[in-house]
């Protein structure tokens, strides 16, 4: 069974995304912010992780930084609904740090779930 960690501090945003890949068949892991979330990886690594951008605690380009820099090898989705500037510029910086695909939220479930297949194979 593949392994979803979700970083977001929306929990509806938590409930909607885990409840999308869960219906595929997917264990799903929740942090409601990036330093949960790194703790979460280290503890237990998942085969993938979604990361929203704009988050308390951590950031989630802070925590992709070091994501990239312990585990290089990892797989990201990064999403974002933006801030204080547009969400396209958080989501072109995270693809600067190598995430493999971003969307902005709200997420299209078929586009998510397409993602999702294309980086587990």
């Amino acid at each position: 069974m593949v392994r979803i960690l979700i970083i977001d501090d929306d929990p509806q945003i938590l409930g909607m995304l885990g409840q999308i890949l869960e219906r595929e068949g997917h264990e799903v892991v929740e942090a409601p912010n990036g330093k949960v979330g790194l703790k979460l990886y280290r503890e237990n690594p998942t085969d993938l992780i979604i990361t929203d951008l704009i988050m308390p605690e951590k950031e989630g380009i802070e925590t992709i930084m070091e994501l990239r820099r312990d585990f290089p090898d990892v797989k990201i989705i990064a999403i974002s609904g933006g801030g204080r500037i547009e969400a396209e510029e958080y989501l072109f910086m995270a693809q600067k740090l190598g995430v493999q695909r971003t969307f902005t939220k709200p997420i299209a479930r078929a586009e998510l779930l397409k993602a999702v297949r294309e980086l587990l194979n």
